[in-house]
């Protein structure tokens, strides 16, 4: 299965999960590994966020997601896909990085822009289905 449902889309909802179990969705850009089928089992979906967001904080404490393909505001476009995220450091988070600048130029370019004045860092994160 992986992440078929993926292909032509430009958000998803990611669902991570509070300690007390309950679900938190985002909708959120991500780019897909593109020397990996997104059909296959060894399909990546490459997503960043601010490094102090609570999304990274759940990240950290379960790494069990769940992934949907949908609108900018969060309106499911297909069915939920269970999946594992793992924070990068080092040459895979910038290989995820440039594949999202790729994705969204000119709008993550300019967000980036702006982003620098406030001194924010950021975490790239990859997405594996299970």
């Amino acid at each position: 299965m992986g992440f078929a449902s993926f292909a032509r889309q430009k958000y998803l909802n990611l669902e991570t999960f509070k300690k007390n179990g309950q679900g938190v969705k985002t909708p959120v850009w991500f780019a897909a590994e593109p020397s990996l089928q997104l059909d296959s089992n060894d399909a990546k979906l490459y997503v960043y966020t601010l490094g102090v967001s609570g999304k990274v904080k759940r990240i950290r404490n379960n790494p069990r997601v769940k992934v949907a393909p949908c609108d900018m505001r969060g309106g499911l476009k297909g069915d939920w896909v269970r999946a594992r995220a793992e924070i990068l450091t080092g040459a895979e988070a910038q290989h995820g990085m440039q594949l999202l600048n790729k994705k969204y130029a000119p709008w993550k370019q300019l967000l980036d822009f702006f982003a620098m004045f406030r001194k924010r860092e950021r975490t790239v994160f990859v997405l594996r289905p299970t």
